[in-house]
């Protein structure tokens, strides 16, 4: 027959609680002669009701109001060295007392006990260490190879940034070292100092356009570019064998189509661009649209686009080899697109990509950074409503008449 549970008064029960609080669970169990489980069922009884009674009487507006549900208790993380000075008091004073004035469970400290007895048998690591520091530093080297490799054109300064935006932090020293490491050498370049320099104040108030000469496999080829001087912001490109005035105007009339006109270009001497005798097709379309043009006297005046183009040998010709024009066309538009919606601009501040900036999110990312989430990839990505269109325009194009809706020509009418 099995033996009938033991009945305990409400003196002995008093009696067991109080001891358990003095001593401990187990040793008040044992000194009792009670299951270690009903004292601890009773401890944990006792300090639920005490609990109740305290909440009972701050939220009790008054004495006739019920009492609201007692708040949930959120687990708290203790640091290594929280871990570390918790197991030191304890040896001194003993688990309960040390969990008493540091205001933690007791119970965690015998697990933390626990665990050091086992770490030093190497059975599992130790509670008070952190991560190995070792550890640290080969994902740290890892994150910064990795982002080189993938884009092998970028120094120090910029992989220190790209690794910013994520919310990896990290000093230039020790990227240029590990780089260096890996294999990296920094390019000679000279760089005349200067003092002077300007920027736009909003989005398309000035676009900068130029070319970019390169053979591709012993055919020449010839990359318009028009880059947004406020932002950096890459408007639009196109390519031919020569710079010829139909890329110029198609380029130009897709971007416009795309983000809406600038209040004024700048651009050299090019005979693509301005005509010394007559009035040039650009020209033409510039005072139809309403458009300032600027022609820059000399290559400092339109150095913004200038270093863009040296930025851009360096971070993809230099660096890729094409088989044929048509890869060249293919590498060229991704590269764009990383460069305006992923590549971190000194200019802006070192965070900033050029998207960020034209079109006005400055203060959503660097929030985001700010707060340690970092700009990540599916963020960086515009969603349809960032993006800047005219929704219905009329214009004329050669004496025909044209509808657009959404950047989309929908009706050309012929004029009699």
């Amino acid at each position: 027959m099995s033996t009938p549970p033991r009945k305990y008064t409400t003196e002995q029960r008093q009696a067991a609680i109080a001891l358990a609080a003095d001593i401990g669970v187990t040793a008040a169990a044992k000194q009792l002669g009670i299951p270690k489980g009903s004292v601890n069922n009773w401890a944990y009884l006792a300090r639920k009701q005490a609990r109740q009674g305290a909440q009972r009487r701050s939220t009790a507006p008054t004495p006739q109001a019920t009492p609201d549900e007692p708040k949930k208790t959120v687990a708290r993380i203790y640091t290594p060295s929280e871990k570390a000075r918790a197991l030191e008091l304890a040896a001194d004073i003993g688990p309960t007392a040390a969990a008493k004035q540091l205001g933690m469970s007791r119970f965690s400290i015998y697990e933390w006990r626990r665990k050091l007895a086992l770490a030093a048998e190497g059975k599992v690591p130790s509670p008070t260490s952190g991560p190995d520091p070792a550890d640290i530093e080969a994902q740290r080297d890892k994150e910064i190879l990795d982002l080189w490799r993938l884009h092998p054109g970028l120094g120090p300064s910029q992989i220190r940034n790209q690794l910013r935006r994520r919310g990896v932090k990290v000093a230039v020293n020790t990227v240029r070292r590990v780089m260096e490491s890996a294999g990296y050498r920094p390019p000679k370049v000279r760089r005349d100092a200067h003092d002077k320099r300007y920027e736009s104040v909003r989005p398309s108030q000035l676009w900068h356009l130029d070319f970019v000469h390169r053979h591709i496999n012993r055919a020449s080829t010839f990359s318009l570019i028009l880059i947004d001087d406020y932002s950096r912001f890459v408007v639009g490109h196109g390519v031919d064998d020569a710079e010829r005035a139909e890329l110029v105007v198609q380029t130009f009339t897709d971007a416009v189509a795309r983000h809406g006109k600038p209040e004024m270009v700048m651009h050299d001497k090019g005979s693509a661009f301005w005509s010394w005798r007559g009035i040039s097709r650009f020209t033409a379309l510039l005072t139809e649209l309403g458009i300032d043009q600027v022609v820059a006297e000399h290559k400092e005046h339109n150095g913004k686009i200038e270093v863009f183009n040296a930025n851009l040998a360096k971070e993809l010709f230099d660096v890729h080899r094409f088989y044929d024009l048509a890869e060249m066309k293919r590498r060229l538009a991704a590269h764009l697109h990383w460069y305006n919606h992923r590549r971190t601009h000194h200019a802006l501040g070192g965070l900033l990509v050029p998207a960020d900036r034209f079109y006005g999110r400055v203060e959503e990312v660097m929030a985001r950074i700010e707060s340690g989430a970092g700009a990540t990839a599916h963020t960086d990505l515009l969603d349809l409503r960032d993006r800047l269109l005219e929704l219905f325009k009329v214009t004329s194009r050669d004496g025909k008449t044209e509808v657009w809706l959404m950047g989309r020509r929908l009706l050309e009418l012929a004029s009699k």
